[in-house]
């Protein structure tokens, strides 16, 4: 009679962490800043139909990385969440906390007890009325949460892009320069190699904008985005 193979549970959760942490590096970075105005979303994409940032409710959006199919499954229950909980309550009823920590709830069960855990993370950020009340949430693999500050990246080289945005980035950056700095570390090079130049066919920008009266969430075209991107020299 053979023996069982046993794996101790501390072996099993770094397996899970590990093959998870890879497929998300395989990804191109997310960059998620405040800026006068808002909140400020690029990504690495050039496709223009595959979203890797996306409204979720009146006030609150939605960024990941890692495998679309995955994350898509994540935003679209988000988007149902939101929609159920404010029409069964109240629209105000809905914040980002609420959702971040249902996300969180659904990353953890999935990173524990399915064959496989989801190779995404995600960022739920809703804009405040004022910059102190803006509320960036970043949801790893596993369920961890982690209440973000002025600037968050995820996937790729994020360890690079983030510290080169960390040093360069101060509070209440115009949308131009928001977006000039976020597109330069960016085109930072992970391996130590020179800088890329990235231009308006590669990028996907949105903004959670305070000052539009309900629905804040705004796409950014192409034309916009080099016009920003050429007004910040």
């Amino acid at each position: 009679m053979s023996m069982p193979f046993y794996v101790s549970p501390e072996q099993l959760m770094k397996d899970r962490a590990d093959f998870a942490r890879k497929g998300i590096a395989r990804g191109r970075s997310v960059v998620v800043a405040q800026y006068a105005d808002g909140i400020l979303f690029v990504a690495e994409n050039p496709s223009t139909s595959l979203h890797k940032i996306s409204e979720i409710y009146d006030r609150i959006a939605f960024a990941a990385v890692g495998k679309y199919n995955e994350f898509e499954n994540l935003r679209v229950a988000g988007v149902r969440l939101a929609d159920l909980r404010g029409y069964s309550y109240d629209r105000r009823d809905v914040t980002g906390r609420g959702l971040a920590n249902a996300y969180a709830q659904t990353l953890g069960a999935i990173f524990t007890t399915e064959p496989k855990p989801y190779e995404v993370e995600i960022i739920v950020a809703e804009v405040g009325p004022d910059a102190d009340s803006d509320q960036i949430f970043r949801l790893t693999y596993d369920g961890s949460v982690a209440d973000e500050h002025g600037i968050a990246v995820m996937g790729g080289s994020s360890d690079v892009i983030g510290g080169y945005l960390t040093e360069r980035y101060s509070d209440g950056l115009a949308l131009d320069g928001a977006l000039r700095l976020a597109v330069d570390g960016l085109g930072r090079d992970g391996a130590g190699g020179a800088s890329r130049t990235l231009d308006s066919s590669q990028l996907e920008v949105a903004v959670l904008t305070r000052n539009r009266p309900r629905r804040s969430f705004r796409r950014i075209k192409a034309a916009e985005i080099d016009d920003l991107l050429a007004a910040s020299g």
